[in-house]
């Protein structure tokens, strides 16, 4: 991305509306933006992840008290689970972003994040600080601060270690140290470019009470959130189970609380609160120069409101503009003049959007864009110009209209069109990033829950003969037969992408295999060619595929063999590169595509690139039935190795022959989610005790749908090692699962990712083989994560080892161990 076009955007953005594609404009959303308009306080508030943060206090803030309030989060959450799909990493990373957003489109606050990465359960600060690198997520919060000038901190997690993850203890030490560094000069200095200093009022901690952890007492300070609001016609219990609701990848819909509730705050640093959380922050106009009248004619307006006129309010809110303008502190000025500007629309009765008619176009096409404005109460608003991408500097078209009067109630539309010159990549995910941070390559990028360029359309009004600028989001736009109008993003991509059909192959011999490309054109091309960058020892055939006279939308499946020659040949990344003879770039693009409903659809545009793994592996078996859990992508890892993986439905497990499989395998988390598992269970069983396989992966130990998952007694316990390179001591080496049919040893627990396991078990029965032992640093042995019995004829596996991770990131001894889990040797006795 061109990094210059983002400080002319930053600087733009004073006399601009928020990008949005037609805000609410209900009687509600003016009243309560009325009462917004006369206050002039801000809170952040601070924590970890997606979920962290507490709703119910995030919409009192923003929605009772007017507060400008934003959540900090420290990550997007990639390191967690998902019970909605099998997205993992940064895929997950980009889903929970966009259900914070749409968290805080119910409760009114703004979303930001630093550059930290959800690298997994931490068991403490201080590992977690290392794997972030604590200085430049430190500046992070350094700038989020300065630029959103919170009057007041707000911690959800204290410095003392009550929160229980590293990361929610990390969160709170950060926040510390950010509260007196944003107000030093000598901190990060190279940000005073963009932003000033700042000193909030005071750091507080939210105390909590979470099972049997009470850090609440009745001598801290304390508010009522529970209240209703008669505007919205909600409580702030009801509006948090909706905001909260939307964290659906981590299974957290909520039921709606009403009625009194009391959040808790211990002060950390500057003054304790006493009466308000405000005290000694003077929250009104009064607090800029010439504020007094501004607030004065505020209430005039609010008072003089009508509900079935409010274009009757516009003149009034115009005429305020002015005094507006010339208010000196540039923060405040620049905050409300946007919630002023959306005021005015709404009350004017003004609406206007821009959108594309196709989803994708390729960078450098010359998109067409559709603009449409309506003004429903009156005809004094002129339209003065639409500028396409103007304050990115993007060969964006302006259409001047010399001040087209807008007739009443009349729709009207204006063609425009733009070139985009950079791909709609997630600006986290631009360059390759380390295990624990995300790289930035743009200082005013941070802190974005999305990217600040996304195109846009700015439109100039003449109201009541004042110049007001407003800013939409492009986006696309269609008609479904079942949603309804349907708005999505605006996607730009390269001009065609290179998707492989895995993301890992395995090699056990030097028997070539065929690997499958599927080429997306987004642009008409005479002349392209796909070719293959592998690494040391290896061969393809071709090396390049060309092809001619490809038009937009055509997809072509292209095939290589690749295979390795001899003992040379190296485990590494084959990469794929797309031509073409429009330019001289070579492109190495894949698309990915993330759509479900309850957020925007998600594009990104991964390396072209899958990894070749050249094993000394051996196979036994061959058919495998699937039960399906939360998601993962095991099944897909092991139909590259060979397997003939079937998802098993319930009739199947219950009215039909088991035996022909050589082992089941029960996804993860799927005692959790999976209810006709209790049903089922005791044909699983069945199936064990006549000689098959049972592999059953991690379950949370909340909500298991049934107390005996295996044919002995063992219980699922929260205890976990989290330390990816933790030793492993063997404890049965005589075990089929280390023998059979691959030899297992120490080597085959390098190069792991993330943690061990998670939810391993504990009362282990003695029926049981407890295979392997662990621990975390400072912690007392753990063998947990695999145990094995012979129950009847069969065997049964269960196993806390994080396969579900390892598998898909390629980890060589992973495959070996989990296909040994699989591979059930035909002499086994009982």
């Amino acid at each position: 991305m061109n990094r210059i076009k983002i400080v002319i955007a930053f600087l733009f953005l004073a006399r601009l509306a928020s990008a949005q594609t037609a805000p609410p404009a209900d009687i509600t959303t003016i009243e309560q933006n009325l009462k917004k308009l006369d206050v002039l306080g801000s809170v952040l508030y601070v924590a970890a992840h997606p979920d962290d943060e507490n709703t119910r206090l995030l919409a009192y803030l923003a929605q009772e008290k007017h507060y400008r309030t934003g959540y900090l989060s420290m990550t997007r959450g990639d390191g967690g689970q998902n019970l909605i799909g099998n997205e993992q990493g940064e895929l997950l990373g980009l889903i929970r972003t966009q259900e914070l957003l749409a968290a805080r489109r119910v409760d009114g606050a703004e979303q930001f994040f630093t550059r930290a990465n959800d690298f997994g359960f931490s068991k403490g600060p201080e590992e977690t600080l290392r794997f972030w690198d604590k200085e430049k997520v430190l500046g992070d919060v350094v700038w989020v601060i300065r630029k959103f000038r919170p009057d007041v901190i707000i911690c959800r997690f204290p410095t003392t270690g009550e929160g229980g993850h590293g990361h929610h203890t990390a969160s709170a030490i950060l926040a510390q140290e950010a509260f007196t560094a944003a107000a030093d000069p000598k901190r990060f200095p190279e940000q005073l470019k963009y932003v000033q200093t700042w000193q909030a009022k005071r750091l507080l901690w939210n105390t909590f009470s979470f099972g049997t952890v009470n850090t609440t007492a009745p001598d801290q300070f304390k508010i009522n959130v529970g209240v209703y609001n008669p505007i919205i016609g909600k409580g702030y219990g009801e509006m948090a189970a909706e905001s909260r609701s939307n964290h659906k990848t981590q299974g957290f819909g909520s039921a709606r609380q009403r009625g009194d509730a009391y959040e808790y705050f211990k002060t950390i640093l500057g003054d304790a609160p006493k009466e308000e959380l405000m005290d000694g922050v003077n929250a009104t106009w009064g607090r800029v120069r010439g504020g007094e009248e501004i607030g004065a004619e505020v209430e005039k307006i609010r008072k003089d409101f009508d509900v079935d006129h409010p274009e009757n309010s516009v003149k009034a809110l115009v005429a305020l503009t002015d005094k507006v303008d010339k208010v000196p502190d540039e923060y405040w000025r620049t905050q409300q003049t946007k919630v002023l500007n959306d005021l005015i629309a709404a009350c004017a009765g003004l609406w206007f959007e821009s959108y594309v008619n196709e989803p994708t176009y390729s960078v450098k096409d010359s998109i067409p864009v559709r603009s449409q404005v309506l003004d429903r109460y009156g005809d004094d608003i002129k339209l003065r110009s639409i500028s396409i991408n103007n304050s990115l500097a993007v060969n964006g078209a302006a259409k001047v209209f010399g001040d087209e009067k807008i007739a009443k109630n009349q729709p009207k539309t204006f063609d425009n069109s733009f070139q985009p010159y950079e791909i709609t990549q997630p600006y986290w995910l631009e360059e390759p990033h380390d295990q624990g941070s995300y790289k930035i390559s743009g200082q005013q990028y941070v802190g974005n829950p999305e990217n600040p360029d996304l195109p846009t359309a700015d439109y100039v009004f003449v109201i009541e003969d004042k110049p007001i600028h407003f800013e939409r989001r492009l986006v696309y736009k269609y008609t479904d037969p079942v949603r309804g109008e349907v708005y999505q993003p605006l996607v730009i991509a390269p001009p065609a992408t290179t998707n492989i059909a895995n993301a890992v192959y395995i090699y056990n011999s030097d028997a070539p295999q065929a690997i499958q490309v599927k080429v997306k054109l987004f642009q008409n091309m005479n002349i392209g060619g796909v070719m293959l960058e592998l690494p040391k020892g290896w061969k393809a055939t071709p090396n390049r595929i060309p092809f001619n006279n490809k038009k937009k939308g055509d997809e072509l499946t292209l095939n290589f063999t690749v295979q390795p020659e001899g003992v040379g040949a190296q485990s590494g990344v084959a990469k794929f590169f797309f031509t073409h003879d429009v330019d001289n770039t070579a492109y190495s693009y894949g698309i990915k595509e993330i759509n479900y409903n309850h957020v925007p659809n998600i594009t990104l545009f991964p390396p072209a690139e899958a990894k070749l793994l050249n094993l000394d592996l051996k196979i036994a078996g061959k058919k495998i039935g699937y039960i399906e859990g939360a998601g993962d992508l095991v099944p897909d890892a092991l139909r590259q190795v060979g397997y003939d993986v079937h998802q098993l439905s319930e009739n199947e497990i219950m009215n039909g022959d088991l035996s022909g499989y050589d082992a089941i395998i029960t996804g993860v988390r799927a005692y959790n989610v999976n209810p006709r598992l209790a049903v089922e269970q005791p044909k699983l069983l069945e199936y064990v005790k006549n000689g098959g396989n049972l592999v059953v992966q991690y379950n949370n130990n909340n909500g298991l749908v049934t107390k005996q998952i295996g044919p002995y007694p063992f219980s699922v316990v929260n205890r976990r090692v989290t330390d990816e390179t933790a030793k492993i001591t063997i404890l049965d080496a005589q075990n089929p699962v280390l023998n059979y049919p691959n030899k297992i040893g120490d080597d085959d627990f390098n190069a792991w990712i993330q943690e061990r396991g998670l939810y391993y078990v504990g009362d282990i029965d003695p029926k049981y083989s407890a295979v392997l032992q662990m621990n975390d640093p400072n912690e007392a042995p753990n063998n947990g994560a695999l145990i094995v019995g012979n129950y009847g004829q069969g065997r049964f596996v269960y196993t806390s080892l994080a396969f579900f991770r390892q598998l898909p990131a390629g980890v060589p001894g992973a495959y070996r161990l989990f296909i040994n889990l699989l591979s059930k040797p035909k002499n086994q006795q009982p």
